[in-house]
Order: structure tokens, then sequence, then C-alpha cells
């Protein structure tokens, strides 16, 4: 008699686990998938922030595979700087280039073979918007930052990281 009574509490017990295993894979299920959606974006988001800001893809460039191209025919741009408030006018005049990746995909389908001299305004103009937003102090002693922003600001424009670089080739700030 005490074989069976024993035999029947573990059975008892046995349903008892069954049941609550089965209420807690249906609440943990859905959770954990929620949970991994949220991981996958967080994932891709950083991988897209380093990607577009990725002025270190200039270093995986072989020098021989880029190819330069002077905005507006390598004419200067006269920009006018942020108030910084000292209470003067401040300007910066650019000589810009930019490096383009001939091995990039993009560099030889969608742009003509980084003959980009039809988008001039459109680039002239992003360069003169982030430009703007600086002071003439951000200019002397974060110019590497200020490329990178307006390199960010090209590869958003074009949806693209075939620009790897830019290059400033002559830079004067009044």
């Amino acid at each position: 008699m005490k074989k069976n009574l024993i035999t029947v509490v573990i059975l008892a017990l046995v349903v008892v686990n069954l049941v609550l295993t089965a209420v807690l894979t249906i609440s943990i299920v859905p959770e954990t998938k929620k949970a991994n959606e949220l991981i996958t974006k967080v994932c891709s988001a950083i991988d897209l922030d380093l990607v577009a800001g990725d002025t270190a893809g200039s270093l995986s460039v072989d020098v021989s595979d880029m190819v330069n191209y002077a905005v507006n025919g390598g004419a200067t741009m006269t920009i006018n700087l942020k108030d910084s408030g000292d209470g003067e006018m401040h300007y910066a005049v650019l000589g810009i280039s930019l490096s383009q990746d001939s091995t990039n995909a993009d560099y030889t389908e969608k742009y003509s073979s980084g003959d980009l001299s039809t988008y001039d305004s459109i680039i002239t103009d992003t360069i003169k918007t982030v430009v703007a937003n600086h002071t003439i102090e951000d200019m002397r002693t974060k110019e590497d930052d200020v490329k990178e922003e307006i390199l960010e600001a090209l590869q958003g424009l074009f949806k693209s990281s075939f620009i790897v670089r830019v290059n400033f080739s002559s830079a004067t700030y009044q």
C-alpha cells in the first residue's frame, strides 16, 4: 500500500512540475523574443553608427585605390563661421577635395566613376552647412573632427561609403 501511495504522490508531483513548466514557458518565451528583438535592434544601430562614421575606413583603402576629386574644380570656398562671442565676424577659406575608394561598387556604378561635378552644388552646400556650425577655435583646434563631420554628412547624403576622406588642400581662418 505504501508503494502505491508513494507512486501516486510522485505522479502528482510530476504532473504539477509539468504544469508549472508549461506556465513558465508560456510566460517567458514571448518576453525572451522581445528582448532578442531589442538586442538585435541595438546591435544593428551600433553597426550602422560605426559604419556611418568610418573615417578609419580610409585606412583600409590602399592609397593606389584612392581617387581625389576637387570640389568646385579646386576653387576655394569662403564660409562664414559661427559667432565665437568675441564680437567679430570670422570666416574660413577652404579648398576641399574628396578621396574616393575606386574599388567601391558605388564609385563605378552610381556616380560615373567618381565624377561628382554634377553634385558640386549639393556637396558645397553640405560642406558649408557643417563648417558654418563651428567657431574659429573649433576650426583651428579640431580640424580633424570637422573633416570627420563633413565626411559623415557626405556619406549620409550619398547613402554610400565610397567617399573615404575629406581633405583641406588649403585652409585659412580669419
